[in-house]
């Protein structure tokens, strides 16, 4: 069930039963030469829509633009501000806890959302509306990072043999080919699989790295290795979120 595609009427007869929403977050930022700028929110949403279908959760609308500074040399990309992401990601929250969700747990498909998301929630805990929803006054937020599950690393490891790698990776790539098939690109990727290293921002980054990728290669991507990984990462993250709802 999606918040979005729903009727107010509906979302208030789904919290009649669950104060739970699964919010996808992601990023809008270059992934190499075959990979589509969208690959981190695209990745976040299906996978969050296969959580909601497993679970019976609602899930809210994808924050698909995240902190992507380093990102910020290759064109197409967009990034939000640390501050501007966590005004964002607070407002989402104390929206829909006035409504009387109490469990927000976001799934992330961008490692460079990491530091902000979980600042942002001590922020939404620090500012919380002083008039509580109508079922419960407390609320908790939960940062799961689909890409990090063991289970899914274990298929990663099966289908790429190490070559997976850091960004613009072979997974994330065939997720989005499951997704959007008709957006798959080719391209001569050189070296095939690129390198690995550090950097200290966006015009450090594409010197380093001029492609975008970062220890990856993306041509062993294929659309029928993403519908694995979705249903992998989907009963992965929807046993994380069961536990979630379960916590006392």
């Amino acid at each position: 069930m999606q918040l979005h595609t729903s009727t107010w009427q509906e979302v208030e007869k789904y919290l009649e039963s669950s104060s739970g929403v699964i919010v996808p977050i992601g990023s809008t930022e270059q992934h190499g030469p075959t990979g589509l700028i969208g690959t981190d929110a695209i990745t976040a949403e299906v996978i969050s829509i296969r959580v909601g279908e497993e679970t019976g959760a609602m899930v809210g609308p994808t924050i698909s633009i995240g902190m992507a500074e380093h990102h910020m040399a290759f064109a197409g990309s967009m990034t939000l501000r640390p501050s501007t992401l966590t005004s964002l990601i607070c407002d989402y929250i104390h929206s829909l806890v006035r409504h009387g969700f109490d469990r927000f747990m976001f799934v992330n498909g961008h490692g460079g959302n990491i530091p902000t998301v979980n600042s942002a929630f001590y922020e939404a805990y620090a500012t919380a509306p002083s008039k509580p929803g109508p079922n419960r006054a407390e609320f908790r937020c939960k940062l799961v990072n689909w890409f990090n599950d063991r289970q899914v690393a274990a298929l990663c490891d099966e289908l790429y043999y190490g070559r997976d790698g850091d960004h613009a990776a072979a997974s994330e790539v065939s997720v989005t080919q499951y997704v959007h098939p008709d957006a798959i690109k080719q391209a001569k990727l050189d070296p095939p699989i690129a390198p690995r290293g550090r950097f200290y921002g966006p015009e450090d980054y594409r010197r380093k790295f001029p492609d975008g990728r970062i220890g990856s290669d993306p041509s062993l991507a294929r659309p029928e290795h993403g519908e694995r990984l979705v249903a992998v990462a989907g009963t992965a993250v929807s046993q994380t979120y069961r536990a979630f709802m379960a916590e006392d």
